[in-house]
């Protein structure tokens, strides 16, 4: 059964990190893209990060420089690193593959205020 469980989320005040964890099952993270989506109230789900076979990245705009994606294949894992939190990054954080083939998550809450 394929499934994928998101943690590492929390409330954090800005300037702060967090790491968040996403273990999957059911299917290897490892054999295509993976990516972190994020999403707002009232808003759209929007992609954040994405990380490649060859370990290539990419990332939106608005989190250059601030978040790093990752992945652990001997534990079948993606993480992402967020430095720099701002308010605006406050939103339920998800990951899949990119495209998002598979089933959601619940995903984790990132709140960051003061």
């Amino acid at each position: 059964q394929v499934q994928l469980v998101e943690s590492g989320g929390g409330l954090v005040q800005p300037g702060g990190s967090l790491r968040l964890s996403c273990a999957a099952s059911g299917f290897t993270t490892s054999s295509g893209a993976m990516a972190w989506y994020r999403q707002a109230p009232g808003r759209e789900r929007e992609l954040v990060a994405t990380i490649f076979l060859g370990g290539s990245t990419n990332y939106a705009e608005s989190v250059k420089g601030r978040f790093t994606i990752s992945r652990d294949n001997a534990k079948n894992m993606v993480h992402l690193q967020m430095n720099s939190l701002r308010p605006e990054d406050t939103a339920v954080y998800f990951c899949n593959t990119e495209p998002p083939w598979r089933t959601w998550g619940q995903g984790t809450q990132v709140t960051v205020s003061s």
